[in-house]
C-alpha cells in the first residue's frame, strides 16, 4: 500500500515550524476523523444569506443566552437542499425559511484550508421551529396570568361609538388598505377619525416598533377611543412576534382598548388573545366597528321618528284646542257687543223720549205762565225765554255727554276684550305652560325630571325641569 509522505517540520534555532497550510490540513484531517457523520444541532438562524443567482445559501448560525451571543458559526446550504427544506416550511408553517428563527438542523462539519470551518446543512426540521413558537406562546401566557394582567385590556370599557382610532400598521399593507376601504366607503356614510402610527409588523424588530408606537399614542391618548393593530395574512413564523411577552404585556396594560385584525385564521397569537377585541381579518375588524355604529344609529333614528310623530300629534291637538277656544271667544265677544249695542240704543231712545217729554212739559208750563204773566214786563219775558233756552241747551249737552260716556265705556270694554285675547297675550311675550295637557298654575304637582311644554306665540317648547324654586 502506498503511503503519502509525511513532511517533517522545518527546524530553526531548535524550533519546529509548520506552514499555515500544514496546520489547516491537520485540522481538517482531525475533524474528518472525529466527525465522520452528520448530526442534529439546535440554534438560531440569524441570517439566511440566500443568493438568488446561484440558489445557494450561506447562513449565519448563532446561539444566545440571556440575549447575548455565546456561539456562532458559518454554514452552507446548497441549492437543492434549500429548495426541499423551503417547500417543507411552506407546507407546514405557511412561511418560507427566513432570518431570525430557531431551527433544528442536520449538518456535517466541513473544514476547508482556504475558507475555514463551516456547517454543511443537509436538512431542517420545521416541526421544531413550530414547537419552539408554541412553547414561547405558552410561557408568555403563563407569565401574564401569574402577573394578573392577562385580561386587563379586556376589562376596559370600549366606547359605545369607537369613532377615533389610532392605527398601528404599514401604510402599504394590503390589510390596512382593506380596512380603510370598508370604513371609508360604507353605505351608511358613517365617519371615522383615524391616524396611522407606522411600524414593522413581523420579525423581532416588530416588537420594539409596535411598543414604540404604543408609547407615542399614550402621549395623545385623549384623542382616541381605541388602538387598532392591523396586518395582512401570514404564517405562524411571521406572527411569532405577537407571542413575545414584552409586546403582549404592553398591550395588556395599555390604558385604552386595543383591537386587533392581524389577518390569521388559525393558531391565535397571545396578543390577539389578550387584546380587548380580536377579528380574524382587517376587513372583519372594520365590519365590527361599523356594527358598533349600527347599534347606536338605528335606535336613535327610531327615537327621532317617534319624537317627530308625537310632536306632530301634540301640535295638531293643541291647534285644534286653540281653534276651538278662539271660536268660543269670538262668539262671547260678539254676544257682549250685541248686548251693549242694544243697551246703547235703548238708552238713546229713552233719553230722546225723556227730552221730548221734558220739553213738552216745559212748553206747557211756559204757555201757562205766558197767559198768566202776559201783562208782566218785557224784561221778565226775556228772562223767562233765556231760562228756557238755557234749560234746552243743558238738556242737549247732558244728553250728548251721556251718549259719549256710554260709547267710551263700550270702547273700553271692547279694548279689554281684545287685550284678553290669548293670541294678543302670547304676542306680548307671555306664554302658557302645560303638564300632561293641563295649564300649570303652581309647582305643587311638579318635580325635577318632569317634562313640560311651553306654548309661545309662534311655537311650542318642550323642557325638562332640572330645579324647582319655591
Amino acid at each position: 500500500m502506498h503511503k503519502s509522505k509525511v513532511r517533517m517540520p522545518e527546524k530553526t534555532n531548535d524550533k519546529a515550524i509548520f506552514s499555515l497550510l500544514e496546520v489547516t490540513k491537520s485540522i481538517k484531517k482531525t475533524l474528518e476523523q472525529r466527525y465522520s457523520s452528520a448530526f442534529w444541532i439546535k440554534a438560531e438562524m440569524n441570517k439566511l444569506n440566500h443568493y438568488s443567482h446561484s440558489g445557494h445559501c450561506f447562513p449565519e448560525i448563532i446561539e444566545k443566552v440571556d440575549g447575548k451571543i455565546v456561539a456562532q458559526c458559518k454554514a452552507t446550504l446548497w441549492r437543492d437542499d434549500y429548495q426541499n427544506i423551503n417547500r417543507n416550511f411552506l407546507r407546514i408553517l405557511q412561511e418560507p425559511l427566513k432570518d431570525g428563527i430557531k431551527i433544528l438542523f442536520l449538518a456535517k462539519i466541513s473544514f476547508d484550508p482556504a475558507f475555514g470551518l463551516s456547517l454543511q446543512i443537509i436538512d431542517i426540521d420545521p416541526q421544531f421551529t413550530l414547537g419552539d413558537l408554541e412553547n414561547e406562546k405558552r410561557q408568555t401566557i403563563k407569565k401574564l396570568k401569574e402577573e394578573g394582567i392577562y385580561d386587563a385590556n379586556k376589562k376596559l370599557e370600549l366606547s359605545l361609538l369607537p369613532q377615533r382610532l389610532a392605527i398601528i400598521s404599514v401604510e402599504t399593507s394590503k390589510g390596512y388598505g382593506d380596512f380603510l376601504n370598508v370604513i371609508d366607503n360604507n353605505n351608511w356614510n358613517y365617519k371615522f377619525f383615524y391616524l396611522l402610527f407606522p411600524s414593522i409588523l413581523q420579525g423581532d424588530k416588530a416588537v420594539t416598533g409596535i411598543i414604540a408606537q404604543l408609547e407615542r399614542i399614550k402621549k395623545v391618548i385623549h384623542h382616541f377611543d381605541a388602538v387598532a393593530i392591523i396586518r395582512g395574512g401570514g404564517g405562524d413564523v411571521g406572527l411569532s412576534c405577537y407571542n413575545k411577552y414584552e409586546l403582549a404585556k404592553a398591550i395588556a396594560l395599555f390604558p385604552i382598548p386595543v383591537i386587533t385584525g392581524i389577518g390569521h385564521v388559525t393558531n391565535e397569537t397571545v396578543c390577539e388573545m389578550i387584546a380587548h377585541t380580536n377579528a380574524i381579518t382587517p376587513t372583519k375588524l372594520a365590519e365590527y366597528l361599523l356594527q358598533k355604529f349600527h347599534n347606536i344609529s338605528v335606535p336613535i333614528q327610531k327615537a327621532k321618528d317617534k319624537i317627530i310623530d308625537k310632536a306632530r300629534r301634540l301640535i295638531s291637538e293643541e291647534n285644534a284646542t286653540l281653534e276651538s277656544e278662539l271660536k268660543l271667544f269670538r262668539s262671547l265677544t260678539n254676544t257682549i257687543l250685541n248686548n251693549n249695542e242694544n243697551k246703547i240704543k235703548n238708552a238713546s231712545y229713552a233719553i230722546k223720549q225723556q227730552s221730548q217729554f221734558i220739553i213738552k212739559n216745559s212748553n206747557n208750563v211756559l204757555e201757562s205762565l205766558y197767559h198768566k204773566t202776559q201783562m208782566a214786563a218785557t224784561d221778565r219775558i226775556k228772562q223767562s225765554q233765556a231760562a228756557v233756552f238755557q234749560l234746552q241747551e243743558t238738556i242737549k249737552t247732558a244728553s250728548i255727554k251721556n251718549i259719549k260716556n256710554t260709547e267710551l265705556a263700550l270702547g273700553n270694554i271692547e279694548k279689554n276684550i281684545q287685550i284678553m285675547d290669548p293670541v294678543n297675550v302670547l304676542k306680548r311675550g307671555f306664554s302658557i305652560t302645560y303638564h300632561n295637557g293641563k295649564a300649570v298654575k303652581d309647582t305643587t304637582h311638579l318635580q325635577e325630571g318632569t317634562t313640560i311644554e311651553t306654548v309661545l306665540f309662534n311655537g311650542t317648547i318642550e323642557s325638562t325641569i332640572t330645579k324647582i324654586k319655591e
